[in-house]
């Protein structure tokens, strides 16, 4: 794979399945769930960046000093453009550790051999394979989300609430809880709740994966709005399917709805039949339901593929 993407920074990855290359194409397999049993750590780079050159050696000597704790994956973002925007990556290096597909810590540019370090410390102390996590707290995070995920939100936040009571403040862990109840609160469609909620998580954690999920959904919310009934714009659009502004519309119902799977449907459509409507607003609506779905969510995956034969066709 290195030698098609024309290798990254470093001595190209020669400690086998601990450090590789990946692409859009290959992300699923190499980072979401090779990430299920151990951490992953996605360096994103390019060619043409000098802290690039200089971060991605210190990586692999570090990941290869791990002896298999931790797996490096870089992604060359000119190379892979449209994965680089789905996560957001706005400036490189960038540097994310994934956990049983999701994203857990993360860095920009290029730091110290004592900060990657640190870094990994920290990965594989949250992944149970090491550190001072605190103590109950991290399964009472597991508990709460596999609630939440079986659709008992009573449970969920409240296990999220208590979990968020006993981490320290600032911490991974209290920013997790947070995160979670102020989700499970936009489930229940008690945005005030989960607005005051959000506002509680420090203004420094917002880029964080669980958190920059979080706010999409609260955006999402915002932008649903009264258009109409569910139904009535569904007639709408089934007599003029060249209505472009009512197909939007109805997404934004279907979004209220829950139904994101028929939203992102119709928002698709609208991107394959005209790709820049409204300044792209389609593809800008996609791009945030995947944020607020997360990156392993089954319509996520769907709908990144179906995006990326609509765009690359």
């Amino acid at each position: 794979m290195s030698e098609l993407l024309g290798g990254a920074p470093g001595n190209g990855g020669a400690a086998g399945d601990l450090i590789k290359d990946a692409t859009i194409e290959t992300f699923e397999k190499d980072v979401l769930e090779a990430s299920m049993t151990t951490p992953v750590i996605v360096d994103f780079w390019a060619t043409w960046c000098g802290p690039c050159k200089q971060l991605t050696p210190v990586l692999e000597k570090a990941v290869t000093a791990a002896a298999g704790a931790v797996r490096l994956v870089k992604i060359d973002i000119d190379q892979n453009q449209m994965l680089a925007s789905q996560l957001r990556i706005q400036s490189v290096p960038t540097v994310y550790g994934f956990f049983q597909g999701r994203p857990i810590d993360g860095f920009q540019g290029a730091v110290p051999e004592s900060e990657i370090k640190a870094f990994i410390d920290r990965l594989t102390a949250q992944s149970g394979g090491g550190g001072n996590a605190a103590p109950g707290v991290e399964e009472a995070l597991v508990a709460a989300q596999a609630a939440f995920e079986g659709g008992d939100v009573a449970a969920a936040a409240q296990i999220f609430a208590q979990a968020a009571q006993a981490a320290d403040p600032g911490s991974d862990f209290h920013t997790t809880a947070l995160a979670g109840l102020a989700r499970v609160y936009v489930a229940m469609k008690d945005f005030d709740q989960a607005r005051q909620i959000f506002e509680t998580i420090p203004e420094e954690k917002h880029g964080e994966a669980e958190v920059a999920a979080v706010k999409a959904a609260l955006d999402l919310a915002g932008d649903g709005g009264d258009v109409g009934e569910t139904a009535a714009l569904r007639a709408k659009v089934d007599a003029n399917p060249a209505d472009l502004n009512a197909r939007f519309d109805l997404a934004n119902a279907l979004i209220s709805d829950g139904d994101m799977q028929s939203a992102l449907d119709q928002l698709l459509t609208i991107t394959e039949h005209e790709r820049d409507w409204n300044e792209e607003a389609a593809r800008k609506k996609i791009l945030t339901v995947f944020e607020a779905l997360g990156p392993t969510h089954p319509e996520t995956i769907r709908g990144r593929r179906k995006l990326s034969s609509i765009l690359f066709s």
